[in-house]
C-alpha cells in the first residue's frame, strides 16, 4: 500500500467519543452507534466548522487494547456544546483510500494491521473527504508515527 510521510499541525476538532476495544464483540455496534449520532444530531449542530469534511479518530491506546474512538469535525472555534478533541501535530503515514465507506476502510486498517509502520498509537484518524456518494468516498487514512 502506497502512503506519503507528512508532518501536520495540530487541529481542533469537535464531536463525540467512547471508549472500545477491537476484541469487543461490540466494538462495531459502538463505532457504527456514535457515526449514526453524528449525523444525526451532532454534525449539524457544530459551529464553525473548517471545512465540511468528517473524522473518526482514534486515541488514548492502553495496553489492554482498550482506545478512544472520536466521530467529529475540524472546527475553527472551540466555543461548542459537544467534546473538544485535540489531533496532535506530529509525523504521520498518509494513505488514500476510495471505496465503500464500510468495506474500503475495514479492508485498510486489516492491511495496516500487517504492516511494519513505525507506529506512535498517539492518534489516528480518517477523514473522509465532502461528498455524499458512500460507495464511491475518498477518505485520507493519517497513521501516527514515532
Amino acid at each position: 500500500m502506497e502512503y506519503e510521510i507528512v508532518n501536520l499541525e495540530e487541529k481542533k476538532a469537535v464531536g463525540i467519543s467512547a471508549v472500545t476495544n477491537n476484541k469487543s464483540p461490540e466494538m462495531p455496534k459502538i463505532i457504527g452507534g456514535l457515526w449514526d449520532e453524528f449525523y444525526k444530531k451532532v454534525y449539524g449542530e457544530i459551529n464553525d466548522k473548517a471545512n465540511n469534511k468528517s473524522i473518526g479518530m482514534y486515541h488514548k491506546y492502553q495496553p489492554n487494547g482498550d482506545y478512544t474512538v472520536s466521530i467529529c469535525a475540524e472546527v475553527n472555534s472551540t466555543n461548542q456544546n459537544y467534546e473538544v478533541i485535540t489531533i496532535p501535530s506530529g509525523k504521520y503515514a498518509k494513505f488514500i483510500v476510495k471505496g465503500n465507506v464500510v468495506t474500503a476502510v475495514q479492508e485498510f486498517w486489516q492491511k495496516v494491521w500487517n504492516m511494519n509502520l513505525d507506529r506512535s498509537f498517539v492518534c489516528d484518524f480518517e477523514e473522509y473527504q465532502a461528498g455524499d456518494d458512500m460507495d464511491n468516498m475518498e477518505i485520507h487514512m493519517y497513521i501516527s508515527l514515532k
